[in-house]
């Protein structure tokens, strides 16, 4: 007997082709175009040619001729295998997808690019998630960092987001819980950094390596206090390595909450520090600004704040931007 399923708001804008080689990855691509003029898939009940842009809402027939299609592993590009459960977990952080790019509300703790020792990435479960499509990262958050990250998947789109990022045309803001009462309530970090140390001069550092440490701005507002607890709102003019973490710890002497590289202990509420006891960094991309490669139209796209953030949020009444 033949299945519906519903289309859900992050497949918005994807092609039914697409749609159901990535759910039914074995399948040939011949395979499916044959049942669609067969009329065996079918949209909303009307026949198919397989080129239909699906929207949120939507309901396609399923023949079950093609279950034996679905298959328990995802490969990407690399060769990397993902079970469903993972895919689903990444499709389920979509905030905005087309067929240019595919925008991620990233967890906490799942690393943005693969590599030695990395068994898990945004970028290589991107590649399975999407396998017609060309993935490629055009900007980074720390494995730590949680928030909006924009994933291009064509080279069209590869090229204009990552000139747009290279040449500052893109802008983000990150919400941040720092532990001390930073003063004053907003104001501009100017300064210039190097392998996790910061300068006040571009003067040479003293590391062997003749390198100069790179000028780093940001910008940040304060937007709530309690106690020695400052919630703040960053929005960094260039994208150095920790620059906010170093910003936060360095020239505001306020590190982020569970920052175990630059962060310190401080006095505070037992009920808090219990809510704080997450093992996670309080640092979230809370929202980016771009001009979408196709459309050339500008584009803000925020991110709901993380489970781990709301109790604290809510305890401390802080505000949001």
């Amino acid at each position: 007997m033949a299945e519906i399923a519903t289309v859900s708001k992050t497949d918005d804008g994807t092609r039914l082709m697409r749609w159901f080689l990535r759910i039914y990855p074995s399948m040939p691509q011949r395979e499916f175009y044959k049942l669609c003029r067969g009329g065996q898939i079918r949209l909303n009940s009307k026949r198919v040619t397989g080129r239909e842009i699906l929207r949120a809402g939507d309901a396609i027939r399923i023949p079950p001729t093609i279950a034996g299609f679905a298959t328990q592993m995802h490969k990407s590009e690399a060769g990397d295998k993902f079970s469903l459960a993972d895919l689903e977990m990444l499709r389920k952080c979509i905030i905005h997808n087309d067929e240019d790019i595919v925008v991620f509300n990233k967890p906490a703790g799942l690393a943005v690019q693969g590599g030695t020792g990395i068994r898990k990435s945004i970028d290589k479960m991107a590649s399975a998630l999407f396998p017609y499509d060309k993935i490629a990262l055009v900007h980074r958050l720390d494995k730590e960092t949680s928030g909006v990250l924009v994933v291009a998947k064509n080279q069209r789109a590869t090229q204009a987001l990552a000139s747009a990022f290279q040449n500052k045309e893109a802008f983000k803001e990150y919400l941040a819980l720092l532990n001390g009462d930073v003063k004053p309530d907003r104001g501009v970090i100017d300064n210039f950094m190097i392998k996790g140390q910061v300068f006040e001069e571009p003067v040479r550092a003293n590391n062997g390596t003749g390198q100069r440490p790179q000028r780093a701005v940001t910008h940040y507002q304060v937007l709530s206090r309690a106690g020695n607890i400052s919630w703040v709102l960053f929005s960094p003019k260039t994208g150095r390595t920790h620059q906010l973490r170093l910003h936060s710890a360095m020239s505001l002497k306020a590190p982020i909450v569970g920052d175990t590289l630059y962060g310190r202990d401080v006095p505070m509420d037992d009920m808090l520090r219990s809510m704080l006891a997450t093992n996670n960094l309080f640092l979230f991309a809370h929202k980016i600004t771009f001009q979408h490669p196709r459309t050339r139209k500008m584009m803000s796209i925020t991110a709901q704040v993380p489970e781990f953030m709301m109790p604290v949020i809510k305890f401390l009444e802080l505000k949001m931007p």
